[in-house]
C-alpha cells in the first residue's frame, strides 16, 4: 500500500496505518517515506550530461555580454555587463556567442560483457539496470575539470558496461555478492559531483564495470524526535533531505557546496564538510552510524548511543573510503530543530591579513557564526563584477559607498577585501552573536557592508560551478582545490601558493590567469583555504595537462608550507600520489590490509586513495569474457 504526501512517497505495510495528514513522524510509526527527488532516474532529463548543473541554468554570451539563464538562481535572466567587462579585462577574450557545445556521441564504447553475471542478475534479483549507452556515459565521470574536458573531446574508451539501481539495502548486499562471485568490478554512484577523479572510471580496468547509481535508495527509513535522530538511505540528494526534514520542522544543517545535486554517501564517503558547520558539524560530527556492504559481509555499528568506547570507530573506517572498500546504504544522522532566525551579513577590511587576523580571534573565541568566510581582494572583485546590471539611483549610492571607503576610510580598492556571514539561531543569541563579530571585526579595522552582500556571496557559491564550463566553452580552464591549515602558517600559505601559481604560469608564458584564495572554514587549531585559479588557452595544444602541471606544483607548495592534501575534497585519482606520505608507511599498509580483507578480489577497484603496486587480483578468477591476466589492481 502506497500514500502520498506532499513530495514524499509512504510505503506502508499493509498490517499498518499511515499516520494522518500532518501527523510528525516519529520512530514509532515505522514508516518508510520515499522521496519523490528533484533529480529523476534519467539524470539526463533534468542535469546536464556535458557538465555542472540544471539543464535549464547556465551562463551563455548575447550580443557581446554574458547573460545567465534559468530561474533556479537570483542571477536568472539577468545581463552582467561588470563581469563582461572583468572577462575581458583579465584574459583578453571577447565572449564568442556562435560556439556550440559538444552534442551527444553517435557510438558509445562497446560494453565489455559478462555473460553469467547478465544471467543471474536477470534471473534471480529484481534489480533494475540497463545497457544503454547514454545511461553508461553520464556515471563514467565526476566532475573534474579532466572529466568535463574528455567528456567534450570523446576521449573516455572505458566506461561502465551496465548501469543498476538498486532499492535497498538487500538489494545491493545481492548485487556484491553477484559482482564478486563472477569478478565484475563495481562503481557506487550517488550525486555524480566528485572533484577528485574519485568516481571516474579507471581507463584500464579490462573487468566489466558495473556502476552502482544509489538514487533509487532515498527513503526516510525513521525518524526518532526525542533523541534526535533520523535514519535516511545513502542515495538521497542533499536539497531533497533537506526538504523533507524541514516539513518535520528539523535540520540536518550539512551544506556543502554541492549539496542541490551531491548524495549522503556520497559525503559520508569522501568526509564532506559544509558552509554551516560551526553551528551543525561537519560529517564525521553528525554521522551517528553507518551501514556498508562489502564483499565479506556488512559493516555497521549496532549500537546507536552517543558515544561508545569500544576500540576503533568503524564509522571513520567507512567515512573517506572513496567506495574503495564498499557500498554506503544507509545511516543514522543528527538533526536539530529548524532556527527560528537566519540573519545575512558582510564585512569590509582594508586587507587580506587583517581579515585573517580576525577570522584568528574568532576561532580563538569560539564564536562562530554558522558560517563566516574570507575572500581576498581577487574573489572579493570577481563578486563585484558578478553584480547584475545596477540602476541610476543604485550606482549613485553605490558610488558614495566607495567613496565613504576610499576616501574617508582610507581604503586601497586593490588591497580591500571581504567576509560573508550567516547567523542561525534564537533572536537573542544571532543579536549576541553579531554584536561579538562586529566588535572583533572593527578590532582589526573591518566594518559592516550590509546584509544583502552577505546573502549575495552566500548564494553565489551555488553558481560559480556553472562558470567553469562556460569558461572551458570560451577557452579558458579553471578549477577550484581546497586544504587545511595550521593558523600560524595560513597567511604564509595562501602568499605562497599564489606565487608558486603566478611563477608557474611565467615560466609556461601563460600571460592571462587569475590566481585567488578565501577563507572558508574555521576551527581552533587551523582553517580551511580554498584556491580558485584559471588561465586562457585558446592557443594551447594540451590545456588539462598544463593546468594539471601547475596546480600539482601548488599542491606541492601546500605541502611544504603545512597543509594538508586535502579539507573535504578527498584523495580520489588526481591526488593519491600523495597519500603514502600523507599517512606514512605504516598507515597505508594498514589500509591496504583493510582493504584485503574487505574486498579480496578487489572489486572496487577505484583507484583511489592508495594506487599499490602488488597485484591484489590474482588470487581472483579471470572473467568469462576476459580470459587473459586482468591489470595491476590500483585501490
Amino acid at each position: 500500500m502506497a500514500a502520498k504526501r506532499n513530495n514524499v512517497t509512504t510505503d506502508v505495510p499493509e498490517s499498518s496505518v499511515a499516520p494522518a495528514e500532518g501527523t510528525a513522524l516519529t520512530l514509532d510509526t515505522r514508516v518508510s517515506l520515499r522521496v519523490d527527488s528533484v533529480i529523476p532516474k534519467k539524470r539526463q532529463e533534468t542535469l546536464k550530461w556535458f557538465g555542472w548543473g540544471y539543464n535549464d541554468s547556465q551562463f551563455y554570451g548575447q550580443d557581446g555580454i554574458i547573460c545567465f539563464r534559468g530561474d533556479k538562481y537570483p542571477l536568472g535572466g539577468c545581463e552582467l555587463r561588470n563581469f563582461t567587462k572583468w572577462v575581458e579585462k583579465k584574459f583578453e577574450l571577447t565572449v564568442d556567442p556562435s560556439k556550440p557545445y559538444p552534442q551527444l556521441p553517435q557510438t558509445y564504447p562497446r560494453p565489455v560483457e559478462n555473460a553469467p553475471f547478465l544471467t543471474e542478475l536477470r534471473g534471480s534479483t529484481k534489480v533494475e539496470h540497463s545497457l544503454e549507452g547514454i545511461d553508461r556515459l553520464i556515471r563514467c565521470h565526476g566532475q573534474t575539470l579532466n572529466d568535463i574536458y574528455s567528456l567534450w573531446h570523446n576521449k573516455f574508451h572505458r566506461i561502465p558496461d551496465i548501469v543498476v539501481w538498486p532499492h535497498c539495502h538487500d538489494e545491493v548486499v545481492q548485487l556484491v555478492r553477484l559482482a564478486h562471485k563472477h569478478n565484475v568490478m563495481m562503481v557506487p554512484y550517488g550525486g555524480g559531483t566528485s572533484v577528485s577523479g574519485a568516481i571516474t572510471c579507471p581507463q584500464e580496468e579490462k573487468r566489466t564495470i558495473c556502476a552502482l547509481d544509489t538514487s533509487q535508495m532515498n527513503r526516510l527509513l525513521w525518524l526518532n524526535r526525542e533523541n534526535l535522530t533520523v535514519c535516511f538511505e545513502a542515495g538521497i540528494v542533499g536539497q531533497d533531505l533537506e526538504r523533507v526534514l524541514r516539513e518535520q520542522g528539523l535540520t540536518v544543517g550539512h551544506e556543502p557546496d554541492s549539496y542541490e545535486f551531491s548524495t549522503l554517501g556520497g559525503w559520508v564517503a569522501t568526509r564532506a564538510s559544509g558552509m554551516k558547520k560551526n553551528v551543525y558539524g561537519n560529517i564525521e560530527d553528525l554521522v551517528v552510524r553507518v551501514r556498508m556492504v562489502t564483499p565479506t559481509g556488512t559493516l555497521e555499528r549496532e549500537c546507536s548511543a552517543p558515544r561508545v568506547s569500544c576500540g576503533p570507530d568503524f564509522n571513520h573506517v567507512i567515512l573517506g573510503s572513496e567506495g574503495t572498500l564498499g557500498v554506503i546504504t544507509e545511516v543514522v544522522l543528527k538533526v536539530r530543530p529548524l532556527p527560528v532566525v537566519k540573519r545575512y551579513g558582510s564585512l569590509a577590511f582594508p586587507n587580506f591579513e587583517q581579515g585573517v587576523l580576525f577570522m584568528r580571534e574568532v576561532a580563538l573565541r569560539r564564536c562562530q557564526p554558522a558560517s563566516v568566510r574570507l575572500m581576498d581582494n581577487e574573489q572579493f572583485m570577481f563578486g563585484q563584477a558578478l553584480k547584475p546590471e545596477k540602476s541610476w539611483w543604485t550606482s549613485l549610492v553605490d558610488g558614495l559607498k566607495q567613496r565613504y571607503v576610499t576616501a574617508w576610510k582610507g581604503i586601497d580598492l586593490s588591497e580591500i577585501c571581504a567576509a560573508t556571514l550567516l547567523f542561525e539561531g534564537d533572536l537573542k543569541d544571532v543579536k549576541r552573536q553579531e554584536a561579538i563579530i562586529y566588535e572583533i571585526a572593527a578590532k582589526f579595522k573591518g566594518f559592516p557592508a550590509g546584509g544583502q552582500n552577505g546573502e549575495r556571496g552566500y548564494i553565489l557559491t551555488f553558481v560559480i560551478a556553472y562558470i567553469r564550463d562556460f569558461g572551458l566553452h570560451q577557452g579558458i580552464v579553471a578549477e577550484s582545490f581546497e586544504t587545511s591549515v595550521p593558523w600560524d602558517r595560513c597567511s604564509l600559505l595562501c602568499r605562497s601558493v599564489k606565487q608558486r601559481v603566478v611563477s608557474e604560469c611565467h615560466k609556461r608564458r601563460i600571460t592571462f590567469y587569475t590566481i585567488s584564495c578565501r577563507v572558508t572554514q574555521t576551527y581552533d587549531a587551523g582553517a580551511c583555504i580554498y584556491f580558485y585559479f584559471g588561465f586562457r588557452c585558446v592557443d594551447v595544444a594540451n590545456p588539462v595537462e598544463l593546468f594539471e602541471a601547475i596546480e600539482h606544483s601548488a599542491r606541492d607548495e601546500i605541502l611544504s608550507c603545512g597543509g594538508s592534501l586535502s579539507h573535504h575534497h578527498g584523495v580520489g585519482k588526481i591526488r593519491s600520489n600523495w597519500y603514502r606520505k600523507a599517512v606514512t608507511d605504516t598507515g597505508s599498509s594498514l589500509y591496504s590490509a583493510t582493504k584485503r580483507h574487505l574486498d579480496p578480489k578487489n572489486i572496487f577497484a577505484l583507484g583511489n586513495l592508495l594506487p599499490l603496486e602488488e597485484d591484489i587480483q590474482k588470487a581472483a578468477a579471470p572473467s568469462p569474457a576476459s580470459p587473459a591476466s586482468p591489470p595491476k589492481a590500483k585501490l
